[in-house]
């Protein structure tokens, strides 16, 4: 029989009242709350980031192919390319690639009802897939490209079109600007429907046209693009195969991840993660202090179990024992209460999406939520593993118990 763990046993199931008992309900939740928080906090991150980095992904794709220019910005109207047999065959081969698809920008100035908005016109071609950007869908259609020259339809975003009280099939006036001697080429486009990210960069500034519409006021060929935007199948791998694309793409051609293209918003992001290990570290000292003040008070309350063990012969490792099992029973029981309102509370706002936020400030409405069970499992054994270890500091005071002392004690 483990006599340490018998006698540490009969004192955390004793039911008799005593002030270490409350001290003990306070370590108790002190420890549940805050792995509860960790858990928490690493969830609503995830989730933040994950909603964030995926609105991004839908709307651009992982991976940007385009025209080597290493002093223009990469948020500008591109140079054209020509569509390369080479680097589609490197793109399709590529097992990592779910698809990609050909676009081109271009700078312009909408107008209706004699109010005027800047934008950067995204064209598009026939082979467009609309399904990454339905969520986003927020009224209308999307481009129909019946006709032979060019569609003449737009979709823009709705907060533009609240500015400029523009309506579901309105015609509106948009203008090209191709040089500076050159006056303004107009064009008369019908809205056919709106579109919302939440993304306040891509909202106020982005809409969707024809591509052969960009072919034609920048008077390039029918094959010729402004890039392509390279899906993958694990995000995971963006840098890589970035990498690798840029290894094996034609001197002209470069591959860029959108990470990249918009280095603020996930920066942005990232920063989140120097929020959430703050919390980790805070929310550990806080649980560490509170077991350890816990089980002071057990070994001051237990000196006369202490005088009375050593005075039969038990060594001091033995009775340290005693105390670091029992002590190991409550950071246990906080740990299991911690997940338990941790994981409830992550599942309650997955489900019911009670906590909103703004959308202008955070770029999303509702709080997500996205659990990482990996990083569960390692916030509750490591804030375990961290507790224990720090509770083998106050059982070195067994040790200075005099057992004649001891047994006078109380």
């Amino acid at each position: 029989m483990n006599v340490a763990s018998f006698i540490a046993r009969r004192i955390a199931f004793n039911r008799q009242k005593s002030f270490s008992r409350f001290i003990i309900r306070l370590a108790t939740v002190a420890t549940a709350i805050s792995v509860a928080a960790m858990i928490i906090s690493s969830s609503f991150v995830n989730g933040f980031q994950h909603a964030i980095s995926d609105k991004i992904y839908n709307f651009w794709g992982h991976i940007r192919v385009q025209q080597f220019e290493p002093i223009k910005a990469l948020v500008a109207e591109e140079t054209p390319l020509e569509q390369n047999m080479l680097v589609d065959s490197i793109l399709q081969q590529n097992p990592q690639i779910r698809k990609y698809q050909a676009f081109a920008t271009k700078s312009a100035v909408i107008e209706h009802k004699k109010d005027i908005e800047g934008i950067l016109i995204k064209g598009v071609d026939q082979g467009y897939d609309f399904s990454n950007l339905q969520r986003f869908q927020a009224g209308g259609r999307w481009l129909s490209f019946q006709d032979s020259s060019y569609s003449k339809e737009i979709v823009i975003s709705k907060p533009i079109a609240d500015e400029l009280k523009i309506k579901l099939g309105d015609t509106v006036s948009v203008y090209f600007i191709t040089s500076a001697s050159q006056p303004a080429q107009r064009r008369s486009l019908k809205v056919v429907g709106f579109y919302k990210t939440g993304i306040e960069e891509y909202d106020k500034l982005f809409a969707l046209a024809d591509l052969r519409l960009i072919r034609r006021i920048n008077n390039w060929n029918k094959n010729e693009i402004g890039g392509y935007e390279v899906f993958l199948k694990d995000p995971g791998n963006m840098n890589a195969i970035a990498s690798q694309l840029y290894q094996v793409l034609p001197d002209t051609w470069v591959a860029k991840t959108i990470q990249e293209v918009y280095p603020n918003i996930f920066d942005w992001l990232n920063i989140q993660d120097v929020n959430k290990q703050v919390i980790y570290i805070i929310m550990a000292i806080v649980a560490v202090i509170n077991l350890i003040t816990c089980l002071l008070i057990l070994v001051l309350e237990r000196t006369p179990m202490t005088g009375v063990l050593k005075s039969l012969g038990s060594s001091n490792w033995v009775i340290q024992k005693v105390f670091l099992y029992h002590s190991s029973l409550i950071a246990i029981r906080g740990v299991l209460f911690g997940l338990i309102l941790g994981l409830g509370i992550c599942w309650l706002q997955q489900y019911t999406g009670l906590l909103k936020l703004d959308e202008s400030a955070y770029y999303i409405r509702v709080a997500p939520v996205m659990i990482n069970w990996y990083q569960v499992i390692l916030i509750a054994s490591g804030t375990f593993l961290v507790c224990y270890l720090a509770l083998l500091i106050p059982t070195f005071f067994v040790k200075k118990i005099q057992p004649v002392r001891a047994i006078k004690f109380n």
